[in-house]
C-alpha cells in the first residue's frame, strides 16, 4: 500500500514542481488535516461563501468560525480588496476555493497573508492544471488540497500538498490515525458504482437511479444545500476540534471520506491520473468556446492561456429554466451553491460577509456547465432564449 501511495504522490509532486504530497482519502479529510495543523482551535478563516457547504462544516470541525469573504460576481473568485482592514486584522487562516476552476488572486493573498503572518491554504479541488501568477494553484499556500474525484474522475482520494516538507510526515502519522479500515463492501460497491450510473443513464433512469444512490448513502441532499440542524450543530460545536461529531454533515455524498483505500481504489485513481492530461486538454477546448460566448462574465483571458476549468460558470437570468432546458438535453448540471453560506448558516454559525451582495448574485445566476460539453450547451441556451445576465458596477469587481 505505501508504494502505492508514492507512485501517486510523485506524479502529484511533478505537477507541483517537486513540492511535498501526501494521498488522502478525500479532499476534505486533507482540508480538516490542514486546518487542524495550521490554524489555532477557535481562529477566524476567511473563506468563499459560495461553497460546498460540506467545507463549510470541515472548517467547524476543525474547531473555527468561519468568516465569509466579498466575492468578484463575475466569477465567484475571492475579493481582497473589499474585506475591510478590521476583518483582516482578526484572522488566523485564508481559506481560498478557485471556485470551478477560476483562480482566486492568490498571489495577493500570499503577500497579505505575509504581511499579517498567517497561513495561506489553498483549496484546489476544481483546479488541477490551472495557473495563477505564473505558478500552479496549489502551490502558493503554505497547505493545499487536491481532489481525484472531479477532473480525475476516481471518484474517490485526493492530496494534500505542504510548502514545508518537514511537515509531511507528522501529517501522515494525523492522516492514519483518523483513517477507518477498508471494507470490502465498499470496494465492491465502488467498483459497481460506474456501470451501474452508465447503465441507468442508458435507460433513462434517472430517477431509480437517483434513489439507488441515495438509499446507498451516495447521494442526500433533498436540494442545493443540505439541511443545517441548527440544534444537533450547536452541541457539535461544543466538541470540536474533532471530525466524528460533525460525521453526518461531512459525510454527505461520500460515506468513505476516511475510508483507508484498498487496492480497487490506488488501482483505478492511478488510471485515471495517467489519463488526467488529455482530461485537461478537453476541458481546456471547451473552456474557450464558453469563455468565449456571450454567457460568460469575463470572456476569454487576456493572455491567451485558457485554464481546463472544471466548470465554466455562465451567467444567466433565469437560472433555473436554463438548469431545465439543459436538462432536456440530458446535459446534467451540478455544483450549484446557492445561497451563499452566510445566508445559509446565519450569524450564529459564521461571520456574514461585509459585501454580500455580490456573492448573492453570483450563486443566483450561476450556470456551472462541463466544457466538455459545450456546444450542446451553448446549442440548448441559445434555443431556449436564455439572456445573459451582467452583474452591476455596484456589486464591485472591478479587479
Amino acid at each position: 500500500m505505501v508504494s502505492a501511495y508514492a507512485e501517486l504522490e510523485e506524479h502529484m509532486r511533478a505537477r507541483l514542481g517537486g513540492r511535498a504530497c501526501l494521498h488522502v482519502p478525500s479532499c476534505r479529510l486533507g482540508l480538516y488535516l490542514a486546518l487542524r495543523r495550521w490554524c489555532p482551535p477557535g481562529g477566524r478563516v476567511l473563506m468563499s461563501p459560495v461553497n460546498d457547504d460540506v467545507i463549510f462544516f470541515v472548517v467547524l470541525a476543525a474547531g473555527l468560525r468561519p468568516v465569509q469573504a466579498p466575492l468578484d460576481p463575475r466569477d465567484g473568485s475571492l475579493d481582497p480588496a473589499a474585506v475591510p482592514d478590521s476583518v483582516w486584522s482578526g484572522l488566523s487562516a485564508v481559506l481560498t476555493t478557485n471556485l470551478y476552476g477560476n483562480p482566486d488572486p492568490a498571489p495577493e493573498l500570499r503577500a497579505r497573508c505575509d504581511r499579517l503572518g498567517i497561513p495561506l491554504l489553498e483549496d484546489a479541488a476544481h483546479a488541477v492544471g490551472t495557473t495563477v501568477g505564473g505558478r500552479p494553484v496549489g502551490t502558493w499556500g503554505d497547505a493545499s488540497v487536491f481532489s481525484l474525484s472531479k477532473h480525475t474522475g476516481a471518484k474517490t482520494g485526493g492530496f494534500l500538498s505542504v510548502a514545508d516538507p518537514a511537515e509531511r510526515d507528522a501529517l501522515a502519522a494525523e492522516r492514519d490515525a483518523l483513517l477507518r479500515p477498508a471494507r470490502l463492501a465498499k470496494e465492491i460497491a465502488y467498483l459497481l458504482r460506474p456501470h451501474a450510473e452508465s447503465a441507468a443513464r442508458g435507460l433513462r433512469l434517472a430517477r431509480p437511479a437517483h434513489a439507488a444512490l441515495r438509499a446507498a448513502g451516495l447521494h442526500e441532499r433533498p436540494g442545493i444545500r443540505m439541511p443545517l440542524r441548527p440544534d444537533e450543530l450547536t452541541r457539535a460545536l461544543g466538541a470540536a476540534p474533532a471530525l466524528d461529531p460533525f460525521d453526518s454533515w461531512i459525510r454527505v455524498d461520500m460515506h468513505t471520506y476516511r475510508l483507508r483505500p484498498g487496492a480497487a481504489r490506488l488501482a483505478r485513481t492511478r488510471r485515471r491520473l495517467a489519463a488526467l492530461d488529455t482530461v485537461l486538454d478537453a476541458h481546456r477546448a471547451g473552456t474557450a468556446r464558453l469563455l468565449a460566448s456571450e454567457y460568460s462574465g469575463r470572456g476569454l483571458p487576456a493572455g491567451g492561456e485558457v485554464p481546463p476549468l472544471f466548470r465554466v460558470p455562465l451567467l444567466v437570468e433565469d437560472r433555473d429554466a436554463a438548469v431545465a432546458a439543459l436538462a432536456r438535453r440530458r446535459i446534467t448540471v451540478g455544483y450549484l451553491y446557492d445561497p451563499p453560506l452566510d445566508a445559509y448558516a446565519g450569524e450564529a454559525f459564521t461571520d456574514p460577509s461585509p459585501a454580500p451582495e455580490g456573492a448573492a448574485w453570483f450563486a443566483r445566476h450561476a450556470l456551472p456547465v462541463d466544457p466538455r460539453r459545450a456546444d450542446e450547451a451553448l446549442a440548448a441556451l441559445r434555443a431556449r432564449g436564455a439572456r445573459p445576465a451582467v452583474p452591476s458596477p455596484a456589486l464591485g469587481g472591478a479587479r
